[in-house]
């Protein structure tokens, strides 16, 4: 029988959507809708993974994309 260990530092854990909302990257009550992260993907706003139909995210790497890549410009 085989034995699930814990990722190592080095190695990324793939989540699915819900995971991916409920990994602690986004503000708290304030995580982006379903939706969004599907529209997201579809334009490849975010990174993504697909493993045959399935789209699995890396929570570590969603997040260092994030907070360089998805900037708001300010108004003025």
């Amino acid at each position: 029988m085989e034995t699930l260990s814990t990722p190592s530092p080095g190695q990324s854990q793939l989540t699915d959507i819900i995971g991916l909302r409920l990994s602690g990257i986004f503000p708290k009550d304030n995580e982006p809708s379903i939706r969004t992260l599907r529209d997201w993907t579809k334009l490849r706003r975010i990174p993504h993974h697909r493993v045959g139909h399935f789209v699995y995210f890396d929570p570590v790497e969603v997040s260092i994309h994030i907070r360089t890549k998805l900037k708001v410009q300010a108004r003025g």
